[in-house]
């Protein structure tokens, strides 16, 4: 994939559509899922830590940065706040052959902004700098992109975006909300429209993200912004069908539950088995979203969220099924 590939989008198609990494979500599963029923224009990992890739426990996070042919163009995207963790890191990146690197600058949780990291950053813009000029060093040929938020307490976008852009990042994300309203008010697409208006003739792309909930509404919020791109996130639970606008028959019930049991294999090939790298428990939150919306529903996913591993949720599942979807 040409490291260029964020230009070839812009000229091939508007907006362009990308999946939203998000924590313990975005994994290989999920994008495996995703990329076979509705792939969108760009795929990225969920995000990782510097400083755990710069440490002993290096290990435990090289299973997060597993990718396959078929999710390029893939993205892995970075958080910490240490601008040498991040060079070191974006050169693994690089050697992984990732298409390009992001940089967490928008993630509102209070674990990570204690660490400086996420959104901080908007609060610290020196530091900000230093980490992209660091990414850019250790990333070599690979765009480097962020995804950032409208502010840390209130909108500073005004402010905030120029400092981004001055160091050329090849996009940039951002996300309605400051980091102080997290998710409990609606993503603010006018100041969205306004970033849209301060980046014009930077040669920066542009996506917009923030409550989008299909291909439809992206379209038309990219339409009234100006974003070169629409990121949608929360929207694939339930939904790896998502971004693939052909789609436009109701799914069977019977098809919704064979593909939550493909989900629920790769899941348990990639994260389970004897060195479980990841908890069942955080299946549990695609299991609740594919099982809706239909007689008997309510009752199936009480059950489903009774187990305790994979193979139990799959056995419950076969009898709802044809014979060959659990075997």
């Amino acid at each position: 994939m040409s490291n260029n590939f964020w230009k070839k989008l812009q000229k091939n198609k508007k907006p362009f559509f990308a999946l939203a990494p998000m924590a313990d979500v975005t994994d290989s599963a999920l994008r495996q899922i995703v990329a076979k029923y509705g792939k969108p224009d760009i795929l990225f990992t969920e995000f990782v830590a510097c400083d755990g890739l710069c440490s002993i426990g290096k290990e435990k996070l090289m299973p997060l940065l597993k990718f396959s042919e078929n999710e390029r163009p893939i993205i892995a995207q970075l958080f910490g706040s240490k601008p040498e963790n991040f060079e070191k890191s974006a050169r693994l990146i690089a050697e992984l052959g990732f298409d390009g690197i992001d940089i967490n600058m928008g993630c509102p949780q209070k674990n990570i902004v204690k660490q400086g990291a996420g959104a901080k950053l908007i609060d610290n813009p020196e530091l900000a700098k230093e980490i992209i000029r660091a990414t850019k060093r250790g990333a070599g040929k690979l765009p480097v992109s962020i995804k950032t938020r409208i502010g840390y307490k209130k909108n500073e976008i005004e402010k905030w975006l120029p400092i981004l852009l001055a160091e050329k990042p090849i996009a940039i994300t951002i996300h309605g909300r400051t980091q102080k309203e997290m998710s409990k008010v609606p993503a603010n697409w006018d100041v969205i429209k306004r970033g849209v208006e301060i980046a014009k003739g930077s040669g920066v792309l542009i996506l917009g993200n923030g409550d989008i909930k299909n291909i439809e509404e992206g379209t038309q919020l990219a339409e009234k912004s100006g974003v070169d791109g629409i990121m949608i996130g929360r929207a694939v639970f339930g939904n790896p069908w998502l971004f693939n606008d052909l789609v436009v028959r109701v799914l069977s019930i019977q098809e919704k539950l064979e593909v939550l049991v493909e989900h629920i294999k790769l899941y348990k090939k990639f994260y389970g088995g004897k060195n479980r790298i990841k908890p069942f428990n955080l299946m549990k939150k695609h299991i609740g979203a594919y099982v809706r919306g239909f007689k008997g529903a309510k009752e199936l996913r009480i059950k489903l969220m009774g187990t305790e591993n994979e193979q139990e949720a799959l056995d419950i599942l076969k009898k709802y099924l044809k014979p060959k979807a659990c075997d």
